[in-house]
């Protein structure tokens, strides 16, 4: 579980309800209209712009952002490094058997073309295509959030017009003034806050995640046809470090000392 975006989501909004109870309450902050008009009018916005299997495939997508075993760059070389070893010493049929073992099925998928005796430009053509459909995947739920949080805010802004001309509509008693311009900027409040403190962050959690996922199938593309083609295990190594950060590179030197 990731337990940063929980944490930022409660935080967020736990000091926001802090803020509004020092202020007086949070009664006067409760107005269903307004919620109707934010909320309904961002998802009715959503479904237009997006067929409705894409938006109910969203949550599929978004747990990412909560639920995510981070995958270790560093790890990754490691795994590869030691299958090279055992590949330059063995032979590549001798990595069959440690297929079964494995949890990532992108893994499983090209250490088993590597040893049925696929070409090399046929391994990359196949796991490039997988690649490229799970960036695709991804890319869809960061523009459904993305497409929220652009939203919200405009919605909560016809929210507040539609506020504004009801108040204005009664004039005639000042009374009802401070009231109903209060109602009406409840929905520019919901429609950032919707979008500030869940939309975006979470495109932008989800943008992190598959450039993570996506580095390390790049990895393991690469490690594999250096595998299949014989390459000297350090030299395998050398390739792989080249897709990291510097200080990821010093770790991995450090630990195989």
């Amino acid at each position: 579980m990731d337990f940063t975006t929980l944490i930022g989501i409660a935080s967020g909004v736990g000091l926001v309800l802090v803020a509004i109870f020092m202020g007086g309450g949070i009664s006067i902050f409760i107005n269903i209209p307004s919620m109707m008009i934010t909320f309904g009018g961002t998802l009715g916005a959503t479904l237009i712009n997006f067929p409705f299997s894409k938006v109910m495939g969203v949550l599929r997508v978004v747990k990412n952002a909560f639920f995510y075993r981070e995958i270790s760059p560093d790890e990754v070389i490691k795994q590869l490094v030691d299958f090279a070893t055992i590949a330059r010493r063995e032979g590549v049929l001798a990595l069959e058997q440690r297929i079964s073992s494995l949890n990532d099925p992108f893994l499983q998928k090209g250490l088993q073309l590597a040893v049925d005796g696929t070409p090399p430009e046929t391994i990359r053509e196949i796991l490039r295509t997988d690649i490229d459909y799970l960036a695709s995947r991804h890319k869809v739920g960061q523009e459904i959030f993305n497409a929220m949080g652009t939203y919200a805010p405009a919605f909560g802004m016809i929210g507040t017009l539609i506020g504004l001309i009801q108040m204005l509509r009664t004039l005639d008693d000042p009374s009802k003034i401070g009231q109903g311009m209060a109602t009406a900027l409840l929905t520019t409040f919901y429609g950032a806050l919707f979008a500030n403190l869940i939309c975006l962050p979470i495109a932008g959690k989800l943008k992190v995640r598959s450039e993570e996922e996506i580095l390390s199938r790049e990895l393991i593309v690469e490690g594999i046809l250096s595998i299949q083609s014989g390459d000297n295990p350090r030299i395998v190594e050398e390739k792989l470090k080249a897709f990291i950060a510097p200080r990821l590179r010093e770790k991995i030197k450090v630990e195989r000392r």
